[in-house]
């Protein structure tokens, strides 16, 4: 808390001036949904130049178009740099007028029937002329993570007795259940690479933020038996990754990924920062693999990613989490030397924690 206190403080205070958010108060042209359904576009596809309409569009990897429908995405990310740094507000100084604005902020996203986001992503990264809305997209609501968090932070103010919790555990249930459920999240789920992760990460954090003591514990099922063994190679890195045209930045978006996953699933009894496979892999060797290339980006063997190589790294929630969890005084150096708020818009959607208070409270306080 000492460390980030003038920077929570600033963010909470810019917060209090935040006018509410709805995805209702911008219609995507091409949607195929109503005005309460999220929308967004692949980040990679483009008009074919080709074609007088550009379409169907034509995919250029690791290539955002800037052209995309992206205001919902941002109304998630406005959304959740408000509320958390509220909520970080909030266990800075004890002061209810951060809870105060950071209710009335969720009432109107996830509660008023006029302004709510509909609990599901049917229509997430739709590429026009090809289809209005793929289980990949499920990755755009990867932000709301941090919304459990802070609610917590905050539960005990007069704010959140209300019966607000309450509502909101309906709404992330309702969500829960259609990610499992649909045929987009069971899609999204079989990914080999780090949006099944983002998948279950997510699901991870809404489960145990509505007791699904279940889900968490098929979570951490998939956890040991799918993402360790299918997904990471001997010497700890992950070869989906690496195979993309922008294999820094997505390993360190795998890395945050695994690492979160591994803080939200740990109990007493079951650290999965300790779970190794016979060979040695796990979250240890992990780290270990890029926690080099994160202090010295020089180092990295091969090509800069073809976009926001210089964004890359910021305060990496990985190197926290490792830190504390692995006894590794160096990685929290190398975490504090890092910047804490990313300019870059590449980096920006891929940093999950924005509030790290909001995560280590025990450690924090």
């Amino acid at each position: 808390m000492a460390l980030d206190r003038e920077r929570i403080l600033v963010a909470a205070g810019k917060a209090l001036q935040q006018k509410p958010i709805s995805i209702t108060d911008t219609r995507a042209p091409l949607s195929e949904g109503g005005p309460n359904d999220y929308y967004s576009n692949g980040d990679y596809w483009w008009p074919d130049p080709s074609k007088p309409d550009g379409l169907p569009y034509i995919k250029r990897d690791g290539e955002s178009n800037p052209a995309n429908f992206s205001q919902h995405r941002y109304c998630i990310r406005d959304l959740r740099d408000a509320v958390a740094a509220l909520a970080a507000g909030y266990l800075a100084t004890g002061e209810e007028r951060y809870a105060d604005k950071a209710a009335e902020l969720l009432r109107v996203f996830f509660v008023d029937p006029k302004t709510r986001m509909n609990p599901a992503l049917t229509y997430a990264q739709a590429i026009p002329g090809v289809s209005p809305g793929r289980g990949i997209g499920i990755i755009d609501t990867l932000h709301l993570i941090e919304i459990p968090p802070a609610i917590a932070a905050m539960e005990k103010t007069a704010a959140f007795r209300s019966g607000l919790k309450d509502d909101l555990q309906t709404w992330f249930r309702e969500y829960s259940r259609w990610m499992i459920e649909s045929a987009n999240g069971k899609d999204e789920a079989r990914a080999r690479n780090n949006h099944a992760v983002a998948f279950d990460l997510q699901l991870a954090v809404f489960q145990r933020f509505c007791g699904d003591e279940a889900g968490l514990a098929e979570r951490r099922k998939r956890f040991k038996e799918v993402f360790i063994p299918q997904q990471m190679a001997a010497d700890g890195s992950f070869p989906a990754e690496l195979a993309r045209t922008k294999p820094y930045g997505y390993s360190i978006f795998q890395l945050d990924l695994m690492a979160l996953l591994a803080e939200v699933l740990s109990t007493p009894d079951d650290n999965l920062w300790n779970f190794t496979l016979p060979d040695g892999r796990g979250m240890r060797r992990a780290v270990e693999f890029l926690a080099p290339y994160l202090a010295d980006k020089s180092k990295w063997p091969r090509k800069p990613d073809v976009q926001a190589w210089e964004g890359w790294p910021a305060r990496q929630p990985a190197l926290l989490f490792a830190g504390i969890a692995c006894d590794h005084p160096e990685y929290l150096q190398l975490w504090r030397r890092l910047p804490a708020d990313p300019t870059d818009e590449e980096v920006r959607r891929n940093i999950a924690v924005t509030q790290p208070v909001l995560w280590l409270p025990r450690r924090a306080h």
